[in-house]
């Protein structure tokens, strides 16, 4: 990074009730989705929405290393390729100490498939949504509305005793990501359990203490992090110190609030797991598929906490906290939802191409506080010294990448590619139809193929025999004839539109393939 962009990083705490440790079957929750900054400022840029951490509920020694959860959500990421103002969707599986990690279909920890770490560890289960290796598109423009979703798990992979021929076990838990958007709901996609418990091959002593063996912790944090905002700072003559950071915004409704989650809720086994296991044993259908009475809800206690920061060239600086309450104020209706009033002394209201938005202040003020401590303290564009030379700063898009010699809006476009070679695991046994082609709003074009869902590449990977790979077919093919994509799974919430996925990212399996087949993609490269 240039010596001149500094940056806001930090989070948004969102404090809420704790819930009984018996609800540790899974989570859902609608968090909004929204262009945090106006134009998309490079690949520096990385932050999520809000969100998660998903954590095993095993309660491992004190001081011990062991760290591994499901923690995707909606933001932008500094290894994306196809970003734009609008949010994408990945899945954030890490395995032990991010050995790897796993953020979709085809999608993990590197580009090098001789070392795929974590690009093996999801399994493509909806054979409605194409999901692109850089990440799950929402239809362009989303502002303000809520996408849903969750994790539970289903159980379509039995435990094993070994892993690979090592004397460590394997869990059941195939973690699933259930969607509730206005164009595709249910089961989209899986964590094949040995994800996470490979790495332990390695450290036989956390055997059987991650999610594929152990239920989910469900007292988690629920905040927003981000760790690159682009921003600049100046001394003025007379010594003291401005920062000036790129427009900010939040999506408000007619009541100018910001409504930031909504319908946050923790499952226990009998919603869905009991009576799943019992359908695919040979028991009636689940045509209900998630048991709502087995839910219990989060309820947000209408306060929030605030790391945010202005610092200096990447360097944290603890003492110089971002005075967010300066001008926002948490708030919730019935303790379901969660979100911010604004202060109109400081916050905007503007009418954009998406939607109305409050912008946050712009300007900082390096101040000590009745403590002694510095912090940063908004102030008016006219209070800041025009020798600080900040009103005149452009935020230009700024690239993470070694190669100067390469035009901004060219870096990190290469193509998203899959092995070729025949006997690869992409071509043997291989697809049954393709390739064809879908071109989402980002840009990019993402060549796919439809495969039999027990022979597509993270199957293969997944550390199961033939036979085992079979009757997680056979289950498979149950859920797509009866878990379609216009049911309702999760709890829903009480108010609020829901997000769209990118239309060109729905797709229809060809005649005679409707049953037990998805979508896999191969490539993805630019339009």
């Amino acid at each position: 990074m240039s010596a001149d962009y500094n940056t806001m990083a930090g989070y948004l705490i969102v404090p809420h009730e704790q819930v009984p440790e018996t609800y540790n079957g899974g989570f859902s929750m609608y968090v909004t989705a929204w262009p945090l900054l106006e134009r998309y400022p490079g690949n520096y840029f990385q932050t999520g929405l809000f969100g998660t951490w998903m954590f095993s509920q095993n309660k491992r020694q004190p001081g011990e290393k062991a760290y591994s959860d499901i923690e995707g959500g909606l933001g932008w990421w500094r290894d994306s390729r196809f970003a734009t103002a609008t949010p994408k969707f990945i899945m954030g599986g890490v395995a032990l100490n991010f050995c790897a990690w796993a953020n979709g279909p085809g999608a993990g920890k590197g580009r090098d498939w001789d070392a795929p770490q974590g690009k093996y560890g999801v399994a493509q289960l909806s054979p409605n949504v194409l999901w692109p290796p850089d990440g799950l598109n929402l239809k362009q423009g989303a502002c303000g509305e809520l996408f849903g979703y969750g994790y539970l798990p289903l159980p379509l992979i039995p435990p094993k005793s070994t892993t690979e021929g090592a004397d460590v076990p394997t869990g059941g838990n195939c973690w699933t990501l259930f969607l509730d958007t206005k164009n595709v709901k249910g089961p989209i996609a899986f964590f094949t359990p040995i994800f996470f418990s490979k790495p332990t091959i390695q450290a036989p002593h956390l055997a059987g203490t991650f999610l594929d063996s152990q239920p989910s912790n469900p007292n988690r944090q629920i905040q927003m992090e981000t760790q690159y905002v682009p921003a600049r700072i100046a001394v003025a003559a007379d010594g003291e110190t401005y920062a000036r950071i790129a427009p900010t915004h939040f999506p408000v409704n007619a009541d100018g609030e910001s409504v930031m989650l909504n319908a946050a809720v923790c499952y226990n086994a009998k919603a869905l797991w009991d009576g799943v296991k019992d359908w695919f044993e040979e028991g009636d259908p689940i045509l209900d598929p998630i048991g709502h009475t087995e839910a219990r809800a989060y309820t947000f206690l209408g306060r929030g906490n605030s790391t945010w920061s202005i610092f200096e060239n990447g360097v944290p600086r603890d003492a110089r906290n971002h005075m967010v309450w300066d001008f926002a104020t948490p708030f919730t209706t019935d303790g379901s939802d969660f979100g911010y009033r604004w202060d109109d002394q400081w916050v905007a209201r503007i009418e954009t191409e998406n939607g109305p938005m409050a912008v946050i202040p712009e300007y900082y003020h390096l101040v000590k506080n009745s403590d002694g401590k510095e912090v940063w303290e908004p102030v008016k564009a006219d209070d800041v010294p025009e020798q600080a030379g900040l009103k005149e700063v452009v935020f230009k898009p700024h690239w993470h990448d070694d190669d100067d010699t390469v035009a901004p809006e060219e870096k990190h476009m290469g193509p998203y590619v899959t092995p070729e070679e025949k006997g690869s695991c992409w071509k043997t046994p291989g697809p049954v139809a393709g390739p064809f082609q879908a071109f989402p709003g980002d840009g990019s074009v993402v060549t796919y193929y439809w495969y039999r869902f027990a022979d597509q590449p993270a199957m293969l990977n997944a550390g199961l025999t033939d036979a085992e790979r079979e009757k997680v077919q056979t289950h498979v093919e149950k859920l797509h004839r009866h878990w379609t994509r216009d049911k309702d799974y999760l709890a829903a919430p009480a108010k609020g539109e829901l997000a769209e996925i990118d239309p060109a990212l729905i797709v229809t399996p060809p005649a005679g393939l409707e049953w037990g087949y998805v979508p896999i993609a191969t490539r993805q490269e630019k339009r």
